[in-house]
């Protein structure tokens, strides 16, 4: 039986694992390449951008991650993502830094795919797919406007377009499908 080390477990692990500094792709595992839809060299020395659906997605999202993680020493969220042949899908997303006062300077990041159980059944945009992201969560739309610092107001038109996207009567309803039920 081979011996178990870190690099073993590392590129064996049963999820998408990276090593990042400043949001480009130091070093990541097969499994992630294979979320993705891409080989693991071609995603050596790309910035994390290529995996998200827009530019606007990946300024937005990466700005938001330095006060939480210097606050609380990682970050987790659901959100969609992009695969290489352009298919959108939920992933579930940890990261965590290697010095809290800097947070994008190295970090280790754990990609899940969550297509399995909650798929993206409608075309969304950048602005739906992040609100569609913090309703998932059970946040409300005072708490959503504070995180993406937008009024909840705006939060609200929203997640009346989602509502009429998704063809719900309720947020309960339009919950359910984000969720996938």
């Amino acid at each position: 039986m081979p011996a178990l080390d870190y690099q073993t477990a590392f590129h064996l692990a049963p999820i998408g694992l990276v090593l990042s500094r400043e949001r480009i792709i130091e070093d990541c595992n097969d499994q992630l390449a294979a979320i993705f839809g891409r080989t693991r060299e071609s995603l050596l020395g790309q910035s994390f951008q290529v995996l998200y659906p827009s530019s606007d997605e990946f300024e937005r999202i990466g700005a938001r991650i330095p006060p939480i993680m210097t606050a609380q020493g990682s970050y987790a969220d659901d959100r969609i993502m992009k695969r290489t042949n352009g298919e959108l899908f939920w992933c579930h997303v940890t990261g965590r830094s290697l010095d809290r006062g800097d947070p994008h300077a190295a970090g280790v990041w754990t990609f899940e795919d969550l297509s399995a159980t909650r798929r993206v059944a409608v075309e969304l945009t950048p602005r739906e797919r992040e609100i569609a992201a913090q309703l998932v969560t059970g946040k409300t739309s005072k708490q959503i406007g504070r995180a993406l610092d937008i009024s909840s107001r705006t939060v609200d038109v929203y997640r009346a377009k989602l509502m009429r996207k998704y063809d719900t009567g309720n947020a309960t309803e339009l919950l359910q499908r984000l969720l996938g039920h």
